[in-house]
């Protein structure tokens, strides 16, 4: 299960990664276009269609689906000052704590998210760019990302629980 989990968190970085490189390459190309239209004139004016409403639903891609990796390998910003202070069962106490609660949350975010989606789905809800695009497509990768973070802070969690002891601290680098 180890090994499923961290390959589903890996690839999820990779979809993550590969939409900020999608993001680069649209954009470039509609510079390049713009390029080509101030040299040729308005004869070479061309533009790609829903260009920033696409970019828009890569970066939202990206955010989401780098949720869970990047809090996997710990460089997700936490605030260590009153953990440091703390003994080793009081901090762990508290990491427990603070799981149940974050995974908690997630979990109710991601509830939510996936109602919308299905709201959208069902009434048909589409874009307003000059490519309408149904909003459940980005949105369902906006549930993925949700759902999969909070997979990622019950398996910390879990790990937490076995270990009996604070392993958010840990400068583990998976």
């Amino acid at each position: 299960m180890r090994r499923l989990l961290d390959l589903v968190y890996m690839l999820s970085g990779a979809l993550a990664a590969l939409s900020i490189l999608a993001i680069c390459l649209l954009v470039s190309a509609q510079v390049a276009l713009n390029i080509l239209a101030r040299l040729g004139g308005p004869s070479l004016s061309w533009t790609i269609p829903s260009y920033a409403d696409f970019a828009g639903y890569l970066l939202a891609a990206a955010s989401f689906l780098a949720l869970a990796p990047t809090f996997r390998h710990g460089t997700h910003i936490r605030v260590n000052l009153v953990v440091s202070r703390l003994g080793a069962g009081q901090g762990w106490m508290l990491e427990l704590f603070a799981l149940c609660v974050a995974g908690a949350a997630m979990a109710y975010a991601t509830w939510y998210a996936g109602a919308l989606m299905l709201e959208s789905l069902h009434y048909g809800d589409k874009s307003t760019g000059m490519i309408a695009v149904p909003i459940w497509i980005p949105q369902v990768v906006m549930v993925a990302g949700l759902a999969l973070l909070s997979v990622a802070i019950f398996d910390r969690l879990v790990e937490s629980l076995r270990a009996h002891r604070p392993v958010l601290s840990d400068d583990v680098t998976e």
